[in-house]
This record gives structure tokens, C-alpha cells and sequence, in this order.
């Protein structure tokens, strides 16, 4: 009689998964975020801000499918998500695009450490893009897109957890 171990993911699949669930949250968040911007964005950026929000559409989407494919439930959206300060007018909604497209940008360092092959291939081009918009949006850029802000947020040098409910 053979007796057969039951079927487990590897460690290095649970690390791609539990990291791509948590880029699906910040997904969501920043989708919700950007629809604050456009509210409080002015005309001249207006299509940038749109062109970002389809974009993050189009990475939470492809996510989700992502999520499925490591084996898992992709994390539903939540109704609303707290925004880091009040947003009344056009240069919060700037500050505010800079800000979501930093914190995403973590969230896709902690996939790129997480992943292989195409997906950490997707993961470093949507760093990439989040750190592009950032300065867009700021107007200057940042030595390490993504790390310094993380830090920032955790008070320490370790990834952070779930970006559920927070943006």
C-alpha cells in the first residue's frame, strides 16, 4: 500500500500569491483612489488621471486572473477605502495621485521579490509605470520608488501586509 502525501503549493507559489492578493487590494484601492482625483482634478490633467485609472483597471483585472491561476480567491473590493488626508481641491488630488501611485509601487516590489518568470516580469513593469506616473504627478522623483515610502509607512525595512481598506 502507497500512502501519498496530500498535494501542497510550494512555499515559493504561497509567497507569489499572498503577494499578488495583496497587489489586487492596492489595485482596488488605487481604482477607488483615482475616482476622488478626476472628482478634484483639473482640466489640463484630467485625460492623465483617466489614463491611469483605465490602467490600474486594466492591472487589477489582469490580477484577479493572476490570483486564480496561483490557485486562489481573488480578493473582493471593498465599498470605500480611507483616503491618507482630505482631498477639497486640485492640489490635494495631485498629492493624492502622487501618494497612490507610491504605495502601489511598493506593493509591486514585495510581488517582484515574491514572483518568477512572467509574473515578476509584470510585477517590475508595473513598478515601473506607478514610479513614472509618481513623478508625473509630483513633478520629481524619489531614489528607490516604492522602498522609501514603504519604510515610511511600516517604520521599518520589512514589507508591508494587506493594503485592504487603506489607501
Amino acid at each position: 500500500m502507497t500512502i501519498h502525501a496530500p498535494r501542497t503549493r510550494p512555499a515559493s507559489q504561497d509567497a507569489a500569491l499572498a503577494a499578488a492578493q495583496a497587489a489586487l487590494g492596492a489595485e482596488h484601492a488605487v481604482v477607488y483612489g483615482y475616482g476622488v482625483v478626476g472628482g478634484r482634478i483639473g482640466e489640463k490633467r484630467r485625460a492623465e488621471a483617466r489614463e491611469a485609472y483605465d490602467a490600474h483597471r486594466a492591472r487589477r483585472d489582469a490580477l484577479g486572473r493572476t490570483v486564480r491561476d496561483l490557485g486562489g480567491k481573488p480578493e473582493a473590493s471593498a465599498a470605500a477605502y480611507a483616503l491618507p488626508f482630505p482631498v477639497p481641491d486640485e492640489a490635494a488630488a495631485l498629492r493624492l495621485a502622487a501618494e497612490l501611485e507610491d504605495r502601489v509601487a511598493g506593493v509591486y516590489g514585495d510581488l517582484v521579490r515574491a514572483a518568477d518568470g512572467p509574473l515578476r516580469r509584470e510585477a517590475a513593469a508595473a513598478l515601473r509605470e506607478a514610479a513614472v506616473r509618481a513623478v508625473r504627478w509630483r513633478g520629481g522623483s524619489v531614489a528607490f520608488p516604492g522602498l522609501a515610502e514603504r519604510q515610511a509607512a511600516n517604520g521599518s525595512s520589512e514589507p508591508a501586509g494587506s493594503t485592504a481598506d487603506t489607501l
